[in-house]
């Protein structure tokens, strides 16, 4: 059955209701319909806050023990008593083999003894539980208050949590996969909280994302229409995909370093969003067009159609050939080149967001010409072993196993880092200066 909850916390007033409604006998699911919350909210809150009083005899203390009518021990304090144990008042105290034997309706709904009839006098000398409103509320707004102010955990723990997050936070890794990929007791939200607080070795400045972006400035220009956008533009791409539903897209861009200097060559594959990156000499058709052909050549022509079926790029100079790029030098086709709109770089978003984690390694205007292709596989590992929220936790690498063939992944050389040696920082790549 479904509540109508209106996701807040219970109040006093409902607190006075449960207690009334305990001591008459009504089930949870009746009070949850009068509440309009889950009748486990209700259940979780009766056992949470019930309050123990414990048993006793007419004129000693009551043995607690399930044990004690079976029970035949003597002198287990070793004082020379002559007495049975479970005759005395500190048996329970002293006896290592003490169960404490309750209520059988401790253990089911509801939970407390307020509706029961033997609980008055001498007719059930068992521990009781009961439920009151006014103390269940106080130590509620207790933790409340408990909960909101401070750090609410030891100091050792919380040195113990820092010794995970702080190395982990300075080799580039997000907060999200900090705390999906390690056995963390806190909530995510929790550890932001404290980064906040300066509770950490590293500070709220340490984390990747943690700058002023630049507001966007208003595209006012309208596609210019070109040979090479021809057949080609988002409108044809969107025509295509939706008559070709089943296969995969790819999108694919370039990331400057230092002006005139290397460049790289981006490929993301949507379904999984496992990203691919070359080293080019420079920003030109040509480069491109070799990055194509050494893909084909390795691949086969055959396994490339198959890989990249369909690519979604931008208007840039490089991207200008599109016929070179779907047909190879004895014409037969590979692939199928599409457009964005100019200045729309948000038609492939999912790229241009992953650029980010190549940005944590390789800041702007940082110099590739020392760098290696080597080196470019190694941050892109890096990268496609990033546990993502958006693939329910999975990473790029686990996604593209399943969807892409063997060959492809060992052909390229993408393998998977473990979580914690993962590192998106430019100390990934070793670099000399110029």
């Amino acid at each position: 059955m479904d509540y109508a909850t209106t996701q807040k916390h219970l109040t006093l007033e409902d607190r006075n209701y449960i207690e009334q409604a305990l001591n008459q006998n009504i089930t949870f699911t009746e009070m949850g319909k009068y509440l309009a919350k889950d009748p486990t909210t209700i259940a979780k809150e009766v056992k949470k806050h019930r309050i123990r009083q414990e048993g006793q005899a007419l004129h000693t203390g009551f043995n607690h023990c399930s044990k004690r009518y079976a029970c035949h021990k003597k002198d287990i304090c070793n004082t020379g008593c002559s007495k049975q144990c479970r005759n005395c008042i500190h048996c329970n105290k002293v006896c290592s083999d003490f169960d404490e034997g309750l209520c059988k309706r401790l253990e089911y709904a509801p939970f407390t003894c307020n509706g029961c009839k033997d609980k008055y006098g001498m007719r059930c000398r068992l521990t009781k539980y009961y439920y009151k409103a006014l103390p269940s509320f106080n130590s509620y707004k207790t933790v409340l208050s408990e909960a909101r102010q401070g750090i609410n955990m030891s100091e050792i723990e919380l040195c113990n949590l820092d010794k995970i997050v702080s190395p982990l936070v300075k080799q580039g890794q997000s907060i999200s996969h900090i705390h999906k990929t390690h056995d963390i007791s806190c909530t995510k939200a929790t550890l932001y909280n404290y980064l906040a607080k300066n509770c950490f070795s590293v500070g709220p400045l340490d984390l990747p994302r943690k700058v002023r972006l630049k507001k966007r400035k208003k595209a006012n220009s309208t596609p210019k229409e070109t040979k090479a956008r021809n057949g080609r533009t988002y409108e044809d791409f969107k025509k295509f995909i939706e008559d070709n539903p089943e296969l995969p897209i790819v999108e694919m861009d370039t990331v400057e370093g230092k002006k005139g200097g290397k460049v790289l060559l981006t490929m993301l594959f949507r379904n999984s969003k496992l990203m691919l990156a070359f080293l080019l000499n420079d920003k030109t058709a040509n480069s491109v067009l070799t990055v194509f052909d050494n893909l084909e050549s390795s691949l086969g022509n055959d396994l490339f159609e198959k890989t990249f079926p369909v690519i979604l790029t931008d208007n840039g100079t490089e991207f200008s050939n599109p016929l070179a790029l779907e047909f190879n030098a004895e014409g037969i086709g590979r692939t199928r080149i599409f457009y964005c709109n100019p200045t729309a770089s948000y038609q492939k978003g999912m790229l241009e967001k992953n650029h980010e984690f190549i940005r944590y390694v390789i800041p702007k205007s940082t110099s590739m010409n020392n760098y290696t292709q080597a080196d470019i596989n190694r941050m892109i590992n890096h990268i496609n072993s990033l546990a993502r929220e958006s693939l329910n936790w999975a990473t790029p690498y686990d996604l593209a196993k399943l969807l892409l063939d063997k060959e492809v992944l060992k052909k390229l050389n993408l393998e998977k880092i473990p979580a914690h040696e993962i590192k998106l920082t430019p100390k990934l790549i070793t670099q000399k200066k110029n």
